[in-house]
């Protein structure tokens, strides 16, 4: 299992160009009013894809490092575009913090979904999964997740269903293959995962990545069977913990 490395920022994009001109009517059967018409919705362009995953990894790189109040400035700038071009996507804080955490849940789900696929058995699924799950910051996000914050946006209800649903599918794998011990739920590999992955307060966030990684290894190792102890109390679902826990 090769764990993948942290997703380093990518060159600086140009600034999104202007809208082309309108063409002549008559020119082409899906100009104007005949395209209206059909109902169709133009594809974003490529460089406007661009600049909107640039400006979310900046965001998240930036909420990390400074807290959701970090200055939108400074997330122009790490993602090489203008204060313009930002507000263009994101016209204000709550907006970008939102779609941030939900760039993010959904990058995550995806890992756990292509870690089960790719990796050659059940644990070491489960351990690019929870490696890359860090990389992603999750862990130094929870604390956005705050009062004020619209947890049940129907959005981010649908993420965050659709990542619990993939890592359940996970840890049950490993679990049904038994190589993961059978006393766990995914709550509890969240917990450990939020808690190792969080960066300390007070300190260079970044510093902390190979502590972090050599942390959660050392707990993926103690969910191998067979177990070498009994835990106290249950296996934590999803369902009993609350974001303020996480």
């Amino acid at each position: 299992m090769k764990r993948p490395g942290t997703t380093a920022p990518t060159a600086p994009v140009a600034p999104e160009a202007a809208p082309a001109a309108p063409v002549a009517p008559g020119a082409g059967p899906a100009c104007g009013a005949h395209a209206a018409r059909a109902g169709a919705v133009p594809r974003p362009r490529a460089d406007a894809v661009r600049n909107r995953e640039r400006i979310l990894a900046a965001a998240r790189e930036a909420f990390v490092e400074f807290g959701s109040a970090a200055p939108l400035d400074e997330v122009a700038r790490r993602a090489g575009i203008g204060n313009a071009t930002l507000y263009r996507h994101f016209p204000d804080r709550d907006t970008l913090v939102h779609h941030v955490v939900l760039f993010t849940t959904e990058r995550v789900t995806a890992s756990a979904e292509a870690s089960l696929a790719e990796e050659p058995d059940a644990f070491a699924a489960l351990c690019r999964f929870t490696h890359t799950a860090a990389d992603e910051r999750i862990g130094a996000l929870c604390p956005m997740l705050a009062d004020g914050f619209d947890q049940d946006h129907p959005e981010l209800l649908a993420a965050r269903t659709a990542l619990a649903e993939a890592v359940e599918t996970l840890l049950a794998a490993g679990q049904q293959s038994g190589l993961v011990r059978a006393d766990i739920g995914v709550g509890d590999l969240m917990v450990a995962l939020s808690q190792l992955s969080r960066p300390l307060p007070g300190t260079a966030c970044f510093d902390t990545d190979r502590f972090a990684h050599r942390h959660l290894q050392l707990f993926l190792d103690g969910l191998r069977t067979p177990a070498r102890s009994e835990l106290p109390g249950s296996a934590a679902t999803l369902e009993d913990l609350t974001l303020k826990t996480m």
